[in-house]
């Protein structure tokens, strides 16, 4: 098993998705908004995934709630991170950000999607990219309740993904459109990433996704290219013995690395074990064509997606039957009609 994982193009698999799955550099696959349209067609697209590699891929997803939540309808909504705190003392907001991470991922697990990219753990609300994503703006509140949403994510059998490292959550550029600088000294960016080193410590965090944003304070290189953050800080530091995933390499915060192939090595360099690849079929292409010119030189076999596969066994039919998820879904939705409230007022 590679390093790679991919997008595919629709509703249901094309034959050049075929093709690509049974590639060997091919970990797994993302899913975003438009493989969705009802849950009758997401559980064929994803028999159609399991079907078309003869190892067992990674099938994720950005299901973090709020804006950010790639299937709507048949889906609990999954309320945004920052209502949890906003509207709840701390110790309902724990609460309720247990039964957001168990619903989200249960709820995945039972379409055989295997990983959720969450929690997010940048801090603040003002940058583009975050803004409601983001717990809190306080260190340890957003600590806390983050604790409490991966608790309820591992209490369902996923594994759970913190991002982006060291936080993105104080540059007001958006990394999908450029590549963000953080100007910041260097004792508030590691006030920011003191979340990381918290969970990393609590043995919480399976995975962790870098981000594309430059801090010159300690280094020239995006998180997610560096050396630097991967190896010297989250490795050596930090001691993070999980999975790093990069963030999309096609997002234009990464266009400072080169092209995507110059992209993907610059990653792998920098201490990524796992890369995404989304939206740009021809730069995926020319990934790959990149990985099996490396792969000539040094193997990049790696089984580092294997341990964030589920072992979960449930029916969408069995856990809307229990009063486990009939309780924990009807937290969420008043949270829910709450946040649409306060959201209206604030604007």
């Amino acid at each position: 098993m590679g390093p790679l994982l991919i997008d595919v193009d629709g509703l249901a698999l094309t034959e050049e998705d075929k093709k690509l799955l049974q590639n060997p550099l091919i970990a797994g696959v993302i899913l975003f908004s438009r493989n969705y349209q009802d849950q009758a067609q997401l559980m064929a697209l994803i028999k159609q995934i399991r079907s078309a590699s003869s190892q067992r891929l990674l099938i994720s997803v950005d299901h973090e709630g709020g804006r950010v939540q790639r299937f709507r309808e048949g889906f609990t909504a999954i309320p945004p991170a920052q209502s949890f705190a906003a509207l709840n003392n701390l110790e309902q907001a724990k609460s309720l950000a247990f039964d957001a991470g168990w619903v989200l991922a249960m709820e995945l697990i039972a379409f055989d999607i295997d990983l959720s990219y969450a929690p997010v753990l940048d801090l603040g609300h003002d940058c583009l990219a975050i803004g409601t994503r983001s717990f809190h703006q306080d260190v340890d509140i957003a600590y806390q309740v983050a604790s409490a949403m991966i608790d309820g994510m591992h209490a369902a059998g996923m594994k759970t993904t913190g991002k982006h490292f060291p936080g993105h959550g104080h540059v007001i550029a958006d990394s999908h459109k450029e590549t963000p600088v953080d100007h910041r000294e260097k004792s508030l960016i590691e006030l920011d990433m003191q979340i990381f080193a918290k969970l990393i410590a609590d043995k919480k965090l399976d995975a962790i996704m870098p981000a594309h944003v430059i801090y010159p304070a300690f280094n020239n290189k995006p998180a997610s290219g560096s050396p630097y953050w991967l190896k010297t800080v989250l490795r050596e530091q930090l001691h993070f013995d999980g999975v790093i995933f990069s963030d999309d390499l096609s997002m234009e915060g990464a266009s400072v690395m080169g092209n995507h192939a110059e992209r993907a090595q610059a990653a792998l360099a920098a201490g990524c074990d796992l890369l995404l690849a989304c939206n740009n079929r021809q730069g995926t292409l020319a990934i790959l064509d990149q990985l099996a010119a490396l792969d000539k030189i040094h193997s990049l076999t790696s089984d580092k997606a294997k341990c964030l596969l589920t072992n979960t066994k449930i029916t969408y039919v069995e856990l809307t039957k229990s009063s486990e998820w009939q309780h924990r879904r009807d937290n969420l939705l008043k949270l829910n009609e709450k946040w649409t409230e306060y959201a209206s007022s604030n604007h």
